[in-house]
């Protein structure tokens, strides 16, 4: 949240003096500013657990959006070329194939439209679990925490706060589309391409690139331009094809966040607290209540155990990639190990954008277990990309958190023993009296997997 205070409140000596004795209570001044209040919250209406619109427009007005360069018909044209070549090499190292979308070049702002309709999929349970157990606690009676106001009876303090129980929704919407804005502005200046948070966030297996933030990447590492160009193509590629194949991959990813979401546990009690400290006469009380920290979820159980399940598939998503466009790029592009180790660093530990929007819905959406995962995928190609690919059929194929932690053990497990031809299992009709319990020494043995 900003140091701004909030929702059209006004900080001691700006607007009207407070008409107050010493001491005492002004109702109206309270009244008026919750009116305020009020008036800008209906602007979200019905907007949901978060007002995205809102969101969008405090994403918009953020420093990056701000410096957002655009694209100039250079920079589309190189997308558009890096992509083509990043297909072609695929093609020898991945079995799915390209999809027919034409490559796009986006500026900043261009990403936050684009990707907000999938940002709403993640975010949105989350923020209901969240709003809801505000919702119940601020709709009860009294004054919130048990607090009291002097000079006002119990019926008073009901009826001052009636609109704020009534508002209560559009309260957390506005607190959330805050945060998110905020977020996903930040994150508009530093992710390189469409798949770079490593969820799917479009709906069309476009690939989709941002060369102003890419230029900037590059000159970090102090690679050529090019180079990082292709590099980070091969990547969107590969990610569009892998996601354009898998049609669960999409649903279980967000199924994972939802159940996430189910197993966030707030800390009423010290939101109660908080509540009772309110100063009526003090806007920056209410700058207090609405902090980050107050609504930050606890962990649970349940949401350990989502959060590992999303991190491993997460982690498997990223690894495949990695290998495939290490199958693509390892004899044609010089200063792939230093992108990869690059890579790598910048998914595990995330950026400063990326750890702001994990703040906001307490999600930390990083790959953990990239090296065991790219170790998988890398024992399972042997050679042969078809049956690599072919592990994404279902899920159930898939190695587990347990199963990384011990790979020698996991494909051990799948090992099938060679059987001596007078152990191989031969059909009851294909036995005859005159001949052995044997099969037909001409035909071939059994193939195992």
């Amino acid at each position: 949240m900003s140091g701004n205070l909030p929702f059209g409140f006004h900080p001691p000596g700006e607007g009207e003096e407070p008409n107050q004795p010493p001491g005492g209570f002004d109702l109206g001044n309270l009244g008026a500013a919750l009116e305020s209040l009020g008036r800008m919250l209906q602007t979200g209406g019905s907007a949901g657990p978060v007002n995205w619109e809102m969101a969008k427009q405090v994403g918009r007005q953020h420093e990056a959006q701000r410096k957002d360069p655009g694209v100039s018909p250079t920079e589309s044209t190189a997308v558009n070329d890096a992509v083509q070549l990043a297909n072609h090499w695929l093609d020898d190292s991945c079995s799915f194939a390209a999809s027919n979308a034409a490559a796009i070049a986006w500026s900043r702002g261009e990403w936050l439209d684009n990707t907000l309709p999938a940002w709403q999929q993640y975010v949105t349970p989350v923020a209901e679990q969240v709003t809801s157990t505000m919702s119940d606690l601020m709709g009860g009676q009294g004054m919130p925490g048990g607090g009291e106001i002097p000079g006002m009876d119990s019926e008073q303090i009901q009826a001052l706060l009636g609109p704020l129980s009534g508002i209560t929704q559009q309260l957390g919407s506005a607190m959330f589309a805050t945060q998110a804005g905020q977020g996903l502005g930040m994150l508009s200046g530093e992710v390189l391409c469409s798949s770079d948070i490593g969820i799917p966030l479009t709906p069309d297996g476009r690939p989709s690139l941002l060369p102003a933030n890419i230029n900037a990447f590059a000159d970090e590492l102090e690679l050529p331009r090019q180079d990082v160009l292709v590099y980070i193509a091969l990547r969107e590629c590969a990610h569009q094809r892998l996601f354009t194949h898998v049609p669960w991959l999409r649903s279980r990813l967000e199924e994972a966040v939802a159940a996430y979401a189910r197993g966030i546990k707030v800390d009423t009690s010290a939101i109660e607290e908080m509540m009772g400290q309110v100063d009526p006469m003090n806007p920056e009380s209410m700058q207090n209540l609405m902090s980050e920290d107050m609504f930050k979820p606890q962990e649970s159980p349940e949401q350990k155990a989502a959060l590992a399940r999303l991190e491993t598939l997460l982690a498997l998503v990223e690894g495949w990639v990695e290998i495939a466009v290490a199958g693509a790029a390892a004899e044609r592009l010089p200063s792939l190990p230093q992108l990869t180790e690059a890579m790598r660093r910048r998914r595990a530990a995330g950026g400063p954008a990326e750890k702001t929007f994990a703040n906001l819905v307490g999600l930390e959406m990083r790959p953990r277990r990239l090296r065991e995962a790219a170790a998988y995928w890398n024992r399972v190609t042997d050679g042969d990309v078809e049956t690599r690919d072919n592990r994404w059929e279902h899920p159930d194929l898939l190695p587990t958190s347990e199963d990384l932690d011990d790979l020698d053990g996991f494909f051990a497990g799948l090992e099938v023993p060679e059987l001596e031809p007078g152990d191989w299992p031969v059909a009851e009709n294909d036995i005859s009296e005159d001949e052995g319990t044997g099969p037909d020494t001409d035909e071939d043995p059994p193939q195992t997997s």
